[in-house]
Order: structure tokens, then C-alpha cells, then sequence
């Protein structure tokens, strides 16, 4: 069988589609068999090199990415992993919605560092496609489109999980909303996130789910405090850590550098969790590409915290929730629909009592 994966790059950029052609073509098991400079041109493309994934910009003339990317999601299903600038996050949200897989954000200069960080991003992004499920996807957005009505408040009660860990990485931003979106808004305890993404765009992701959430959903501040009923997002190209003050608990943002495999640090933030927190935790991994999650999953269920990871039927990339698991650090392995659930029967003390 072969396994070679056929890319179309699609970018007005004449340096951009020179410089990702140059990127992929280092890559074992990559081919790039054609380039767009628009939608339009990337239309016929599509249909006549029958591509395994698209690279597609947002702003081009003629026809942009978001009608394109329209356009091939109803006539021709194809994996897309959508190039971005820091000025358009909520144009990446869009995308996600309507099926991008993922995202990377553009070079823009011919700097050598940055260059060298659109490769290592891009290159991660490929290599993962073979294990990305688009009808897990579409699925996740279903659930998403058919949610009408956030969770009306209850009565609040007392409960043995203080804290919520939640990793994610590819297809994060739409299980994150189904999760968070079925929690009601005075759950008692604070929840923590930390999701893959670079900077200057958690901010727009904390946003948007708010404004879709009963709870309150924010980007974590240097110094700031856990809170009940709130949650916390760690901002892109940081790791989020904790410290305990008395009966508070403050919020420590620690630079990433270069050589981070995975930022922002799932394992960082469990870790913290686990020694904060101890068997008052409840650490949670859903999809998303490589290991990361999985020490610091497994710390909170060494400590006697509560464990769980997403199950390969809804994950978009098994390879978090899989890696945690062959780690002996998931005690229970849900499908996303049914993630929100356990976590309000556990908060509420009913799984242990």
C-alpha cells in the first residue's frame, strides 16, 4: 500500500508556496503534487490531483480560503491544515468549525528563525494526518451545531474534586466546546486548560467559549487566582504552573523556549495540579498528536486524583489519549459526548460515594 501523502499548496504567496514546497519536499512519505495561487485555481486542482491534504491560506484573491475551504468540505472532503497569521484568530476559529483539521501560522519574513519554526510546526502537522480522522470531526461539530441551550444553573454542592486539568492538542478547540459548553455555570471547582496553540490566538480561543459557555472561560494571567465555577486557558507560547497561598491558589506563566516539543506543556500543568491539588484533581486528555499529558496524567492518578482520556471513537488524533493510556495513567476511557457527564458526577461526589 502506498502510504505517500499527496499535498496541494494553496497560497498567493509565490515565497510562501516556494518555501512550503521546500519544507514538505524534505519529508519522507510527502509529495506535493500541485500548487494554487487562489481558490478558484485551487478548485480544479483538487478535483483533477485528487490531493490527501490541502495547505490553504486565508486571504488570496478571486476566491479566499474560508469560501474555499466551504466549497471543499460539501464537493470534494479533503484534510486541510489552514495557514495563518497572528491577525486573524478568529478567522481560524471560523475554520476549525467549518472542518479544518488544523492550523500553522505563516513566516512572515524570510528570517531564518522563523522559517525554521513554520517548519518544524508544518512538518508535525503533516506528519500527523495519517492518524487524523475527518469523520470524527464532522461528528464533533454535529453535536456542537445541535447544542442550543447552555446549562442552566443548579443547586451548588459539595464536592471532592477541587480542580479540572484538561489537555488537548489537534481537535481541541470544538471538544473543549462540547465539554465545556455541557457544564453548568456554578460547577464547584476551578477548571485549568491547556491546549496547543501559539501565540495570539488562546485569547480569541478563551473568548469564543465564553461566549458559548455557562461558565466562565478566560486566558490565564501571570499572578492570577483559580476560581470556582471559572476557567483558565494558558496562553499560547507559555506554560502554566500553580502555587498555593493559604486557601488561594495563583497562577504562574513560565516562557516556552524553541527547543519545547509541546507548548503550551499539558505534562507541565498536570504535574503542578497533581502537587497542588492532590486527590482534590480530576485530569482529563483529549485528542491531539504525540505524548504529552501522559506524565503529568499519570502524577494525578498516582496522587489519587481521578483520570480520564477520550476514547479513540471521538478522538481526531488518538495519539495523546492513546500514549496516557499505555501509561497505565487513565483510570476511565470515555467518548467525548459523555466527558461532561462523568466530570458533574464526579464533582459532585457521586463516583466515589
Amino acid at each position: 500500500m502506498d502510504n505517500t501523502i499527496k499535498v496541494l499548496i494553496v497560497d498567493d504567496s509565490a515565497f510562501n508556496r516556494q518555501t512550503f514546497k521546500k519544507i514538505l519536499e524534505t519529508e519522507k512519505g510527502v509529495e506535493v503534487v500541485g500548487v494554487a495561487s487562489n481558490g478558484m485555481d485551487a478548485m480544479s486542482k483538487v478535483l483533477r490531483l485528487k490531493p490527501d491534504l490541502i495547505t490553504l491560506d486565508f486571504e488570496m484573491p478571486e476566491m479566499d480560503g474560508i469560501t474555499f475551504l466551504r466549497w471543499v468540505m460539501s464537493e470534494a472532503p479533503t484534510k486541510v491544515i489552514m495557514v495563518s497569521s497572528h491577525s486573524d484568530p478568529d478567522i481560524v476559529f471560523k475554520a476549525l468549525e467549518l472542518g479544518a483539521m488544523d492550523f500553522v501560522v505563516k513566516p512572515t519574513s524570510k528570517a531564518s528563525a522563523e522559517l525554521r519554526n513554520i517548519k518544524r510546526d508544518l512538518l508535525e502537522k503533516i506528519r500527523g494526518v495519517r492518524d487524523m480522522n475527518v469523520d470524527v470531526m464532522r461528528r464533533n461539530l454535529k453535536i456542537i451545531e445541535s447544542r442550543t441551550e447552555r446549562q442552566a444553573p443548579g443547586k451548588i454542592m459539595e464536592t471532592d474534586i477541587l480542580m479540572l486539568a484538561i489537555g488537548s492538542s489537534t481537535g481541541g478547540p470544538s471538544a473543549l466546546q462540547v465539554i465545556l459548553s455541557d457544564l453548568p455555570r456554578d460547577i464547584p471547582c476551578s477548571i485549568v486548560i491547556s491546549q496547543h496553540m501559539p501565540r495570539g490566538f488562546t485569547a480569541a480561543l478563551a473568548e469564543r467559549l465564553d461566549s458559548l459557555c455557562s461558565i466562565s472561560v478566560k486566558e490565564a494571567v501571570q499572578g492570577g487566582y483559580v476560581a470556582a465555577g471559572e476557567a483558565i486557558i494558558c496562553p499560547g507560547g507559555f506554560h502554566m504552573s500553580f502555587q498555593s497561598f493559604g486557601d488561594d491558589v495563583q497562577v504562574a506563566l513560565n516562557e516556552s523556549s524553541d527547543e519545547d516539543k509541546y507548548t503550551p506543556s499539558v505534562d507541565q500543568m498536570m504535574s503542578s495540579v497533581a502537587e497542588v491539588f492532590s486527590r482534590k484533581t480530576m485530569g482529563i486528555v483529549l485528542t491531539g498528536m504525540g505524548n504529552d499529558g501522559s506524565v503529568g496524567l499519570k502524577e494525578i492518578r498516582l496522587t489519587g486524583g481521578h483520570t480520564v482520556a477520550e476514547s479513540e471513537e471521538t478522538s481526531v488524533v488518538f495519539g495523546m489519549p492513546n500514549e496516557a493510556i499505555k501509561a497505565n495513567a487513565v483510570e476511565t476511557v470515555l467518548p467525548l459526548n459523555m466527558i461532561a457527564a462523568e466530570i458533574r458526577k464526579s464533582v459532585i461526589g457521586e463516583r466515589r460515594r
